[in-house]
């Protein structure tokens, strides 16, 4: 069984920067496009990042040049470095496949808020 488990988050002031980690049991990166999600208060679940096996990535315009997704195969870990943070990404982040196959871990919360 697969076990996502997200980290890194935290309170953090406009305009600062944090580092999530993703970690997974088994080579799960390796044979998935990966993804990063997050969901603020009161929305649904989106998806924020995308890193596909062949290393291209993808973002949601709101975080273009602010967000990076990187992974670690070795490791079986995936990160998104979050810079410039705003409030409106106050979120608990989240990590799966694009295609969200797995159970969900518990999150990450940040919240961005001076």
């Amino acid at each position: 069984q697969v076990q996502l488990v997200e980290s890194g988050g935290g309170l953090v002031q406009p305009g600062g920067s944090l580092r999530l980690s993703c970690a997974a049991s088994g080579s799960l990166f390796k044979r998935n496009n990966m993804a990063w999600f997050r969901q603020a208060p009161g929305e649904r679940r989106e998806l924020v990042a995308t890193f596909t096996t062949s290393g291209s990535t993808n973002y949601i315009d709101s975080v273009k040049g602010r967000f990076t997704i990187s992974r670690d195969n070795a490791t079986n870990t995936m990160y998104l470095r979050m810079t410039m943070l705003k409030p409106e990404d106050t979120a608990v982040y989240y990590c799966n496949t694009v295609w969200r196959d797995y159970s969900w871990g518990q999150g990450t919360r940040v919240t961005v808020s001076s």
